[in-house]
């Protein structure tokens, strides 16, 4: 893996969804925080939030506030295998569930010290293609 162009940690600037139909949304506002990071030993883990989360003024919030909490981050962590452009992501564990245990095919483009990772998916919620795009910086000082 010493070619490898996705070694370190990334800092999250944008997530951008967009459907077939051009409609564009943010759904972890225009500067969500995050970090991706992929190790040599071919291990990776993501943890992403929206920009404006509120905290919850009690350390054991109540239902709708923790949903509230879940809605508006992601985080999983697994095997990562590289193709030429292309990296796919084996889940171990996820905050959602649903995605433990599969792959996550990403499309790839590192241009000096930033990372787009898209994927084109089909929405199961309503059926509408979706394009997600997901911009990285390089975290300074890590390869």
């Amino acid at each position: 893996m010493s070619d490898n162009p996705l070694l370190g940690t990334w800092r999250l600037k944008s997530h951008v969804v967009t459907t077939a139909a051009g409609v564009r949304s943010t759904p972890y506002g225009e500067h969500p925080t995050g970090y991706l990071s992929y190790s040599a030993d071919g291990r990776m883990q993501v943890i992403g939030a929206a920009n404006d989360r509120i905290a919850p003024p009690d350390p054991t919030p109540p239902h709708h506030e923790r949903v509230m909490l879940y809605d508006t981050m992601f985080a999983y962590a697994g095997r990562y295998s590289v193709e030429t452009g292309k990296v796919i992501h084996h889940v171990d564990i996820s905050w959602n569930q649903v995605w433990t245990g599969t792959d996550q095919v990403r499309l790839f483009e590192v241009h000096g010290t930033t990372l787009t990772l898209t994927t084109r998916i089909v929405d199961p919620t309503n059926a509408v293609e979706t394009h997600y795009a997901l911009v990285w910086e390089r975290v300074a000082g890590v390869p």
